[in-house]
């Protein structure tokens, strides 16, 4: 893979303007449309982790179910598009006002300092900026698990870092022994996605934190919280405390998931101050974020009955998805978020599969990993999950 200067990394970034990095759907569906036109198998593969390439993505508003980017189909939150919707008429104006008390708001949720806060167009630009900062121009290498999520690993081999990937344990959590025994001089970063994706699975709370509390002595350790909202324990079981305990803690949150504002584009990183003003030197400070956007975000961090409520009924649309999974034959990995996983049958074809799915008007995600077919789908609304199974029966039959 061609390495990248720094002026290729920014511009790849969206810093001059290109956006390749900050925008995942669109980098997504353009990769997508280049695997079709060349008719590969995968839209992107390595030696862990492949991911299928669909047919062609049919126009999403005529989708029947849309389960393939683990959207919050019940957001985001009246109060929140009321709240977009009233500051609109100020868009005109720039909004570093609201943003810093939007970054006060998020301090005191968090409980910490406003230099530990960086906010950016969703939290997959700043795990792509954090890979910048720390690998461009520098030899070294990140350890994860396998599988991952590749935005941060995709961002920093394209700039020279190697890959250093450590298998799920038995109870398809990470393998944290397995992960500090490969952590080595070289290594610069510890990336772990907790709930991860694509697997969904969560990893025990007491033995990262004391994983996160010891490794960060040595190399900074970066836990992507994207998801972890939606699980049972929600933010209880958060790794943002060491970060005021003054660790090399990175953590992001996002506002796609639980908040339903996946389109809007707003999430934040927490670290030390000095880790946020490394990576800050190449963002544009919080300027990629609408006026609105920010507005819109402080009333949905308000509208906490809201967000129960998302909760409740994500978490109730699971489990009539896993109970007909299992009724079928096919057993999901454990998951308490907005999506599951499940192993396809070695009689089906993931190419076809896919092809006659989208053909249904209903999307997936099908990745190759540990030898394996999956297919990944995302918690809808009832509705969408019955019209998967009934997509789903068709194709079996």
């Amino acid at each position: 893979m061609k390495k990248l200067n720094r002026r290729e990394a920014l511009r790849l970034g969206g810093l001059l303007g290109v956006g390749t990095f900050t925008n995942i759907e669109t980098l997504w569906s353009s990769n997508a449309h280049a695997a079709q036109l060349s008719k590969k198998k995968f839209i992107f593969e390595s030696n862990t982790i492949s991911e299928f390439a669909p047919p062609a993505m049919p126009k999403l508003s005529s989708l029947k179910a849309r389960l393939h980017w683990n959207e919050n189909p019940f957001g985001p939150s009246p109060l929140a598009v009321d709240s977009f919707v009233n500051y609109a008429k100020d868009a005109n104006y720039y909004s570093w006002d609201i943003l810093k008390d939007f970054i006060g708001k998020v301090a005191e949720k968090e409980h910490v300092e406003k230099n530990q806060i960086l906010t950016g167009p969703g939290s997959s630009d700043l795990l792509e900026k954090t890979a910048i900062a720390l690998f461009e121009g520098e030899k070294g290498n990140i350890v994860t698990a396998d599988p991952c999520y590749m935005s941060l690993v995709n961002v920093a081999s394209t700039l020279g870092a190697s890959w250093k990937s450590v298998k799920l344990n038995d109870e398809f959590e990470h393998d944290l022994e397995g992960m500090r025994a490969a952590i080595d001089s070289e290594t610069k970063l510890v990336y772990i996605t907790n709930p991860n994706n694509p697997t969904a699975t969560v990893t025990n709370a007491k033995l990262l934190l004391d994983f996160c509390a010891e490794v960060s002595e040595k190399v900074p350790v970066f836990i992507d919280e994207a998801y972890l909202e939606l699980t049972d324990a929600g933010l209880s079981n958060s790794m943002a405390q060491l970060v005021s305990q003054g660790k090399d803690i990175i953590v992001t949150r996002t506002f796609s998931k639980i908040h339903g504002m996946a389109g809007m584009r707003l999430g934040y990183m927490l670290a030390l101050p000095q880790r946020i003003s490394q990576i800050n030197k190449i963002t544009r400070g919080g300027m990629g974020i609408s006026g609105p956007t920010i507005h819109a975000a402080m009333a949905s961090l308000d509208d906490t009955d809201f967000l129960k409520s998302c909760k409740m009924k994500i978490a109730a649309n699971r489990d009539f998805t896993i109970k007909n999974l299992i009724s079928r034959g096919f057993e999901p990995l454990p998951t308490s978020t907005n999506f599951l996983i499940f192993e396809l049958a070695h009689k089906i074809d993931p190419n076809k599969f896919l092809s006659e799915i989208y053909s249904k008007k209903v999307t997936v995600k099908v990745f190759n990993f540990w030898e394996k077919n999956w297919c990944r789908v995302s918690i809808g609304t009832r509705e969408s999950m019955e019209i998967f199974f009934e997509a789903f029966d068709e194709i079996l039959a």
